[in-house]
């Protein structure tokens, strides 16, 4: 039996948080290979629920409401 991918996160990425509207708790992580992905800010794995823009981060991608992918379990990386 093979699992769908809708259902399995793909492999790890890097990036760098391109946007986040504090207020709406919602955001965009630009991948080093220039794909966007957008997050909710509990998938900021610190637990802060906040992010600076231009923050380097790791994170995977799985599939979201709506149908889109979107990155979850965002860590940030780096000094």
């Amino acid at each position: 039996m093979s699992t769908s991918p809708q259902t399995v996160p793909l492999s790890d990425g890097r990036g760098v948080v391109a946007s986040f509207d504090d207020p709406r708790g919602i955001g965009v992580i630009r991948r080093d290979d220039g794909t966007d992905y957008p997050f909710h800010c509990t998938a900021i794995t610190n637990g802060t629920r906040t992010i600076e823009v231009g923050a380097a981060v790791s994170f995977s991608v799985a599939p979201g409401r709506m149908g889109h992918w979107e990155a979850i379990a965002i860590t940030t990386v780096g000094a």
